[in-house]
């Protein structure tokens, strides 16, 4: 069904019955229900906070019945989380803040333990050019400024294989 042919059907309906396809949508569909959930109560901050506190978990878990746990180190939690604020409608400075806070993290976990995996600094790659891109599509750029050269230089400083792929991100969009 087109969007078009949608917009017919919803005009020919009547308020109480756009309102039961409305409820069912929500009964039926979690997506549906998160959505109306985060639009008529939309608690940025406690998404934020549990959101830090996973990616973080990602590389410093904490101990469970006495024992440590060995770091997972993914990416995908960070992207789930990023993908999820974005359909959500989210606050653009509280996803790139997100972005960043996942390289940090990461950056601070390589800084405590070596990480031999070439694919870590590869990942960690694309999300800082993911990053600065979603910046500069949204106008938040220069208020991440900071944030994106402490990165770069964090990089630099831990002496990253593609460190030099850091710095051209910077240099390629004139920061």
């Amino acid at each position: 069904m087109s969007k078009r042919d949608l917009r017919k059907y919803l005009t020919e309906l009547n308020k109480k019955q756009l309102e039961e396809q409305v409820l069912a949508l929500y009964e039926k569909f979690s997506a549906v229900k998160t959505y109306y959930d985060f639009v008529f109560n939309p608690k940025e901050d406690s998404l934020l906070k549990e959101c830090k506190i996973r990616i973080y978990n990602e590389y410093f878990p904490q101990k469970t019945s006495g024992k440590a746990r060995k770091p997972k180190m993914r990416r995908s939690v960070a992207q789930k989380y990023i993908k999820h604020f974005s359909l959500l409608g989210v606050d653009p400075f509280v996803i790139g803040d997100v972005m960043l806070f996942s390289i940090e993290i990461a950056q601070t976990f390589s800084a405590e333990r070596l990480v031999k995996q070439e694919l870590f600094y590869k990942s960690m790659f694309n999300s800082f050019e993911q990053a600065v891109l979603f910046m500069i599509a949204n106008g938040i750029l220069n208020e991440f400024k900071t944030r994106i050269s402490a990165i770069n230089d964090e990089v630099v400083r831990q002496n990253w294989f593609n460190r030099e792929e850091f710095s051209a991100i910077i240099e390629r969009f004139e920061y």
